[in-house]
Protein backbone atom coordinates (compact mmCIF):
# COMPACT_ATOMS: atom_id res chain seq x y z
CA UNK A 1 0.00 0.00 0.00
CA UNK A 2 2.81 2.34 0.64
CA UNK A 3 4.24 1.63 -2.64
CA UNK A 4 1.21 2.60 -4.47
CA UNK A 5 1.36 6.14 -2.83
CA UNK A 6 4.52 6.79 -3.57
CA UNK A 7 3.89 5.61 -7.03
CA UNK A 8 1.31 8.24 -7.05
CA UNK A 9 2.74 11.26 -5.61
CA UNK A 10 6.02 10.31 -7.86
CA UNK A 11 3.40 10.66 -10.80
CA UNK A 12 1.70 13.91 -9.05
CA UNK A 13 5.40 15.66 -8.76
CA UNK A 14 6.66 14.59 -12.29
CA UNK A 15 3.43 16.35 -14.00
CA UNK A 16 3.67 19.11 -12.00
CA UNK A 17 7.54 19.69 -12.56
CA UNK A 18 6.55 19.09 -16.50
CA UNK A 19 3.32 21.38 -16.80
CA UNK A 20 5.12 24.24 -14.89
CA UNK A 21 8.53 24.15 -16.77
CA UNK A 22 7.12 24.03 -19.91
CA UNK A 23 5.33 27.14 -19.10
CA UNK A 24 8.65 28.73 -17.89
CA UNK A 25 9.91 31.56 -20.26
CA UNK A 26 13.81 32.36 -20.60
CA UNK A 27 14.19 35.85 -22.04
CA UNK A 28 17.03 35.14 -23.36
CA UNK A 29 15.93 32.04 -25.74
CA UNK A 30 14.08 33.00 -29.13
CA UNK A 31 12.95 29.54 -30.97
CA UNK A 32 11.07 31.60 -33.77
CA UNK A 33 11.84 31.57 -37.45
CA UNK A 34 15.25 32.11 -38.65
CA UNK A 35 16.33 36.12 -38.62
CA UNK A 36 19.28 37.77 -39.76
CA UNK A 37 20.30 41.00 -38.90
CA UNK A 38 22.45 43.54 -40.21
CA UNK A 39 24.49 45.10 -38.07
CA UNK A 40 26.95 47.85 -40.07
CA UNK A 41 29.84 49.36 -37.75
CA UNK A 42 28.17 52.20 -35.13
CA UNK A 43 29.16 55.69 -35.62
CA UNK A 44 31.38 56.45 -33.33
CA UNK A 45 31.11 60.26 -32.40
CA UNK A 46 33.18 60.43 -29.60
CA UNK A 47 36.96 60.69 -28.93
CA UNK A 48 37.08 56.92 -27.26
CA UNK A 49 38.84 54.97 -30.31
CA UNK A 50 37.57 51.18 -30.14
CA UNK A 51 34.31 52.02 -28.36
CA UNK A 52 32.61 50.39 -31.86
CA UNK A 53 34.23 47.75 -32.04
CA UNK A 54 33.49 46.90 -28.43
CA UNK A 55 29.69 47.06 -28.75
CA UNK A 56 29.72 44.97 -31.96
CA UNK A 57 32.00 42.69 -30.34
CA UNK A 58 29.53 42.35 -27.04
CA UNK A 59 26.44 42.60 -29.21
CA UNK A 60 28.20 39.16 -31.20
CA UNK A 61 28.85 37.49 -28.26
CA UNK A 62 25.28 37.70 -27.02
CA UNK A 63 23.76 37.06 -30.49
CA UNK A 64 25.59 33.57 -30.51
CA UNK A 65 23.23 32.66 -27.85
CA UNK A 66 20.08 32.71 -30.33
CA UNK A 67 20.40 29.62 -32.56
CA UNK A 68 17.66 30.90 -35.04
CA UNK A 69 19.04 34.94 -34.77
CA UNK A 70 22.11 35.62 -36.64
CA UNK A 71 24.28 39.18 -37.07
CA UNK A 72 25.85 39.76 -40.37
CA UNK A 73 27.73 42.46 -42.31
CA UNK A 74 25.99 41.80 -45.40
CA UNK A 75 22.56 43.38 -45.98
CA UNK A 76 21.87 42.16 -49.27
CA UNK A 77 21.26 38.43 -46.88
CA UNK A 78 19.55 40.39 -43.98
CA UNK A 79 15.66 40.45 -42.70
CA UNK A 80 16.45 43.31 -40.41
CA UNK A 81 18.92 45.96 -39.72
CA UNK A 82 20.00 47.17 -36.41
CA UNK A 83 22.09 50.70 -37.00
CA UNK A 84 23.55 52.36 -34.08
CA UNK A 85 25.28 55.78 -32.81
CA UNK A 86 27.50 56.44 -30.20
CA UNK A 87 26.92 60.71 -28.83
CA UNK A 88 29.17 60.97 -26.04
CA UNK A 89 30.71 60.05 -23.49
CA UNK A 90 31.47 61.58 -20.19
CA UNK A 91 34.89 60.48 -18.78
CA UNK A 92 34.50 60.65 -15.86
CA UNK A 93 32.48 62.88 -13.24
CA UNK A 94 33.95 62.58 -10.04
CA UNK A 95 32.97 62.78 -6.06
CA UNK A 96 34.66 64.21 -3.70
CA UNK A 97 35.05 63.34 -0.11
CA UNK A 98 36.01 66.04 2.94
CA UNK A 99 39.76 65.30 3.20
CA UNK A 100 39.85 65.65 -1.20
CA UNK A 101 39.89 62.26 -2.31
CA UNK A 102 38.15 60.55 -4.71
CA UNK A 103 35.22 58.47 -3.89
CA UNK A 104 33.33 57.74 -7.07
CA UNK A 105 33.93 57.93 -10.47
CA UNK A 106 30.98 58.19 -12.65
CA UNK A 107 31.40 57.30 -16.33
CA UNK A 108 28.00 58.26 -18.67
CA UNK A 109 27.48 56.94 -22.54
CA UNK A 110 25.29 58.43 -24.57
CA UNK A 111 23.69 55.94 -27.04
CA UNK A 112 20.88 55.91 -30.02
CA UNK A 113 19.67 52.51 -32.13
CA UNK A 114 17.04 51.47 -34.27
CA UNK A 115 15.51 48.15 -35.66
CA UNK A 116 14.10 48.07 -38.64
CA UNK A 117 12.72 45.23 -40.88
CA UNK A 118 14.43 45.86 -44.04
CA UNK A 119 11.09 44.45 -46.67
CA UNK A 120 9.07 46.39 -45.49
CA UNK A 121 10.71 49.63 -43.54
CA UNK A 122 9.07 49.05 -40.43
CA UNK A 123 10.75 50.07 -37.41
CA UNK A 124 10.50 48.22 -35.01
CA UNK A 125 12.18 49.33 -32.01
CA UNK A 126 13.95 52.67 -31.78
CA UNK A 127 15.70 54.23 -28.77
CA UNK A 128 16.88 57.92 -30.13
CA UNK A 129 18.33 58.94 -26.98
CA UNK A 130 19.87 56.36 -24.42
CA UNK A 131 22.04 57.25 -21.36
CA UNK A 132 23.99 54.82 -19.43
CA UNK A 133 25.83 55.16 -16.42
CA UNK A 134 28.13 53.44 -14.26
CA UNK A 135 29.48 54.42 -10.91
CA UNK A 136 32.75 53.08 -9.32
CA UNK A 137 34.30 53.69 -6.11
CA UNK A 138 38.06 54.57 -6.27
CA UNK A 139 41.02 56.02 -4.16
CA UNK A 140 42.52 56.36 -7.43
CA UNK A 141 41.35 57.46 -10.86
CA UNK A 142 42.70 56.30 -13.81
CA UNK A 143 42.51 54.79 -17.17
CA UNK A 144 42.12 51.42 -15.63
CA UNK A 145 39.09 52.41 -13.53
CA UNK A 146 37.17 54.19 -16.29
CA UNK A 147 37.66 50.87 -18.96
CA UNK A 148 36.02 48.77 -16.20
CA UNK A 149 32.77 51.42 -15.88
CA UNK A 150 32.42 51.30 -19.43
CA UNK A 151 33.26 47.92 -20.39
CA UNK A 152 30.37 47.50 -17.67
CA UNK A 153 28.28 50.27 -19.74
CA UNK A 154 29.01 47.92 -23.03
CA UNK A 155 27.74 44.76 -21.41
CA UNK A 156 24.44 45.68 -20.03
CA UNK A 157 24.04 47.93 -23.06
CA UNK A 158 24.40 44.94 -25.66
CA UNK A 159 22.50 42.26 -22.82
CA UNK A 160 19.68 45.04 -23.05
CA UNK A 161 20.13 45.40 -26.98
CA UNK A 162 19.51 41.55 -27.39
CA UNK A 163 16.53 41.11 -25.07
CA UNK A 164 14.98 44.31 -26.10
CA UNK A 165 15.47 42.98 -29.83
CA UNK A 166 14.20 39.33 -28.98
CA UNK A 167 11.13 40.60 -27.72
CA UNK A 168 10.78 42.45 -30.80
CA UNK A 169 10.71 39.52 -33.08
CA UNK A 170 8.88 37.71 -30.66
CA UNK A 171 6.06 40.24 -30.65
CA UNK A 172 6.33 40.52 -34.69
CA UNK A 173 5.77 36.20 -34.82
CA UNK A 174 2.63 36.86 -32.91
CA UNK A 175 1.38 39.55 -34.85
CA UNK A 176 2.12 37.50 -37.96
CA UNK A 177 0.24 34.47 -36.16
CA UNK A 178 -2.75 36.53 -35.77
CA UNK A 179 -2.98 37.86 -38.44
CA UNK A 180 -2.87 34.31 -40.61
CA UNK A 181 -5.42 33.40 -38.34
CA UNK A 182 -8.06 35.74 -39.17
CA UNK A 183 -9.57 34.71 -42.09
CA UNK A 184 -11.27 37.86 -44.59
CA UNK A 185 -14.94 37.99 -43.71
CA UNK A 186 -16.95 37.60 -47.44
Amino acid sequence: MTIHRLQICLFALITLCLTSCSAYYFPHVYHGPERTIYMPTWQNRTNKLGLDAKIYQELSRWFRKADSVNLTKDRESADLILAGEINYIELPSVSWDGSGSATDVKVRLGVRYVLKDIQSGEILWEKPKEIWTEDYTSSTINAAVEDEALDEIVSDLSESIYLGILKRLRDQDKKQVQESAVTPAE
